[in-house]
């Protein structure tokens, strides 16, 4: 797994917000939930809410390597959300190192 995404990843996980979104490109993109977020002030939003949102725990399920600049991130969440539970793909293309983008999708 990219240093980068162990390194968000670590910091979500913790709920150190700065951390999570240290990773970055200054304008990284996340699409999740059928929202978008472009740039770190709003990628930095985005974990906040999504931290308070729902509680749940993430389980790593695996991690898939695709060349240099991409990985994927599959992981099982339980929580009060509707529903309970879902399988999420954490699908980060990389530009030098860093996320340049981040897809959270089933």
């Amino acid at each position: 797994m990219p240093d980068a995404v162990r390194r968000y990843l670590r910091a979500h996980t913790a709920g150190d917000l700065a951390g999570a979104a240290a990773p970055f490109t200054p304008d990284a993109t996340v699409t999740d939930d059928g929202g978008t977020h472009q740039g770190l002030s709003a990628i930095t939003d985005w974990l906040g809410r999504t931290s308070t949102e729902y509680t749940y725990t993430a389980t790593l399920v695996g991690a898939e390597r695709e060349g240099d600049d991409r990985c994927t991130v599959p992981q099982h969440l339980e929580g009060d959300f509707p529903g309970g539970t879902v399988e999420l793909h954490y699908r980060f293309p990389l530009d030098q190192g860093l996320i340049s983008r981040l897809d959270i999708a089933p």
